[in-house]
């Protein structure tokens, strides 16, 4: 008599328990395809010890990375794997770039490297890649080679060029996408830019966009960060959108939280943070060390408010040592001296340039110039020594 229990395993030898109490060959009709579950269970895990050998004599896979690859790699014979690595080799790659390539998309050597591979190459060359390019692109994004060649590579490829070709060449744009292969592997590239045509922001902005950070445009969809940004007050035809998708889509919610409290701690308000971001995003880019440097040196040194620094964000992003620190010394001494206006505005001294505040800040007051220079370069020196003893 047997007692069956239903379990859930890998193994189809494995489907029932059986507990045997009384043997009885009359029921042994009942179970006819035990021993082919078990027949069937021993031939995959003969090959997949096939693959993890093959894996790690012939492709330099560790005894794990085989092991894991050979969960989703199936193939008993090595006619196929064989020509894929005599394809890649046939194309200039070396052991070393068929071991990376693989690693990160093992799948490869089950394909048909004459039917799959090859018109993907071909294509590349098309359009201007070296070989030297092919191997960049396939080694840093193997998984392009993945995808349908008419359906998605191509049109995505397309698509990138038509809002490129006015401002690069050929040349230029196939060389840019060789810097960036994961444009012509994310499904999510193409309907991105059009939510961004869509959405306002200009055909040049998103050029920037692409050439800059390119990444922000493949790391999924963005329509919800679009949405956010609109609600939170931000023009998309302005280059500080751009920004500011960048930020919220390369920070993640934990650090954006710390960055907010960051600012609170340094007697900001919820709004203030806000306002701050919209006029400069960049804000919300730098790390809470940076923030707390200028913030602790703006007000316990330099003796200002905290808050003046919400309608100019654009001084946080500015060199401490060699901008700041300097440039407030200045204004210490106008400020303790009172030659400065009353409303005048002790942030825009630090957005100019450095020819602009020498003759504003400096050589315009002739009887102190002398002391204000050698005041400023003074700071300044120390700054770049400090610098110098940290490299």
């Amino acid at each position: 008599m047997f007692r069956i229990y239903p379990r859930t395993t890998l193994g189809c030898a494995e489907v029932f328990e059986f507990t045997t109490l009384k043997w009885n060959p009359l029921l042994q009709h009942q179970f006819p395809k035990f021993q082919f579950c078990t027949a069937t269970s021993t031939s995959t895990s003969n090959s997949r010890s096939f693959v993890v050998s093959y894996l790690v004599n012939n492709c330099a896979f560790s005894q794990e990375t085989a092991l894991k690859a050979s969960r989703n790699l199936y193939f008993s014979k090595p006619q196929k794997p064989d020509s894929v690595l005599s394809f890649f080799r046939n194309h200039a790659f070396s052991n070393s770039h068929i071991s990376q390539t693989l690693q990160k998309s093992p799948v490869l050597l089950s394909y048909n490297a004459q039917k799959v591979l090859l018109p993907k190459f071909e294509f590349l060359r098309s359009k201007g890649a070296s070989s030297l390019d092919i191997i960049h692109t396939v080694t840093a994004c193997p998984n392009f080679l993945r995808r349908s060649l008419e359906n998605h590579i191509i049109p995505t490829y397309e698509f990138i060029r038509g809002l490129l070709q006015n401002f690069l060449t050929d040349k230029q744009i196939i060389d840019f996408v060789i810097l960036n292969p994961p444009l012509l592997y994310e499904s999510c590239v193409a309907p991105n830019l059009k939510l961004l045509l869509d959405s306002g922001v200009t055909h040049s902005k998103i050029v920037k966009l692409l050439q800059r950070w390119p990444r922000v445009l493949y790391l999924g969809d963005i329509s919800k960060t679009v949405q956010e940004l609109k609600q939170m007050g931000f023009d998309a035809s302005l280059y500080t959108f751009c920004v500011a998708l960048l930020a919220k889509r390369t920070v993640n919610e934990s650090k954006w939280a710390k960055k907010i409290d960051t600012y609170k701690r340094w007697g900001w308000s919820q709004e203030q943070v806000l306002l701050a971001f919209r006029k400069q995003p960049y804000c919300m880019l730098s790390s809470c060390d940076k923030i707390n440097a200028v913030m602790s040196y703006w007000v316990e040194q330099a003796g200002f408010n905290s808050v003046d620094l919400v309608k100019s964000p654009g001084v946080i992003l500015l060199s401490l040592r060699k901008r700041i620190a300097p440039r407030a010394c200045v204004l210490q001494f106008l400020v303790s001296k009172r030659l400065l206006r009353k409303d005048a505005s002790l942030t825009a001294p630090f957005v100019l340039t450095e020819k602009l505040f020498l003759e504003n800040y400096v050589k315009r007051f002739r009887e102190d110039s002398s002391h204000l220079l050698k005041l400023y370069t003074e700071n300044m020196s120390l700054g770049n020594d400090r610098d110098k003893a940290c490299m």
